[in-house]
């Protein structure tokens, strides 16, 4: 980066002003005063979610700044879809090493055209001087009634998942040059990677649809994991039904690739449980939302996750998931 100048008390406001002020489509007040002010639709609650993207941890010092400003927003606004949620406020609190005027509206542009794309208002938040971390919050609404939770999932319910799984896992690999694949599936992989899709419209079809979701940030097995231990239920997983980009069933016989669909992370997918008899009318949700849904098993009263393969035997990964804290021990 070519960072310029460094952030002064005087030049914090001027940022927020330059970068990030934009009028509000649904709030009483936004930025200019020491809070903003806001109001659900009547009957609906509010859902807040808060993600930190931390340089060299979340994200590669070079990272195009487009693509990072719209991640930032879009990884938070996949936890709103998860619960059901329509999107409709968002605070960011911005930590810059110095600044730099091209990197800063590169930044702006792609967080402002997520939120553009989602009629989300930005009305606050914060900066100042350090290590480059970008921490936003996102609230949404949603009818009380219908928010989605972990803890909803029932024996018998089938398990879905959205998209594909473990591109992203493979794009982290190749940018660490960890692994290598051919150009064109080392631009999907990144993309995959650096720009998420939130499933916002497909959450607000399952609201009240389905019994149980999350999102899929982590790896697959610690999140559904998550859902698993909240409703206190199992589950057995079709390995073979995991759904895949054509790059990775390409190349799906490596273990590599079987763990980081399994476990890899930043897929920022939708997983969820729902009624068997409700099997056309998930499908309907995913077809009326553009989202493409996959059964990929069921819950079971039987304790534990179990990932069979075609001929019924257990798959195992060295790893369930990303791990915020790795023990250094364990390396």
């Amino acid at each position: 980066m070519n960072w310029r100048g460094v952030v002064a008390m005087g030049q914090e406001f001027e940022l927020i002003r330059r970068y990030f002020t934009h009028p509000g489509r649904h709030t009483l007040l936004g930025v200019g005063d020491d809070a903003a002010l806001l109001q659900p639709a009547p009957g609906c609650v509010l859902a807040a979610s808060t993600d930190m993207l931390v340089a060299g941890r979340h994200f590669m010092d070079d990272t195009d700044p487009g693509r990072l400003g719209h991640k930032a927003l879009a990884v938070n606004l996949s936890d709103l879809a998860a619960m059901g949620a329509k999107p409709r406020w968002a605070l960011l609190a911005l930590a810059l090493p110095q600044v730099d005027a091209d990197w800063l509206a590169a930044f702006a542009a792609g967080f402002h055209a997520e939120a553009a794309a989602h009629e989300v208002d930005w009305v606050g938040g914060d900066t100042t001087a350090g290590p480059l971390n970008l921490s936003v919050t996102v609230l949404g609404e949603v009818p009380a009634a219908h928010a989605l939770r972990r803890s909803g999932g029932r024996v018998g319910d089938q398990v879905w998942v959205s998209g594909t799984l473990g591109d992203a896992a493979v794009g982290l690999a190749l940018l660490r040059g960890e692994r290598t694949l051919d150009a064109a599936a080392h631009a999907h992989c990144v993309r995959r990677l650096e720009w998420p899709t939130p499933r916002v419209a497909l959450g607000l079809r399952l609201a009240g649809l389905a019994h149980a979701a999350l999102d899929v940030s982590d790896g697959l097995l610690a999140d559904l994991g998550h859902l698993l231990e909240a409703s206190g239920v199992g589950a057995d997983l079709e390995l073979a039904a995991l759904p895949l980009s054509p790059v990775l069933r390409d190349h799906v016989q490596h273990d590599w690739v079987r763990e980081a669909v399994l476990a890899g992370g930043d897929d920022y997918e939708l997983c969820f449980s729902a009624a068997a008899a409700d099997e056309d009318r998930i499908l309907a949700a995913g077809a009326a939302s553009g989202t493409p849904v996959t059964r990929i098993g069921v819950l079971t009263a039987a304790p534990g996750l179990r990932v069979r393969d075609p001929h019924g035997a257990t798959v195992h990964t060295r790893r369930r998931g990303f791990d915020h804290f790795p023990d250094p021990a364990a390396a």
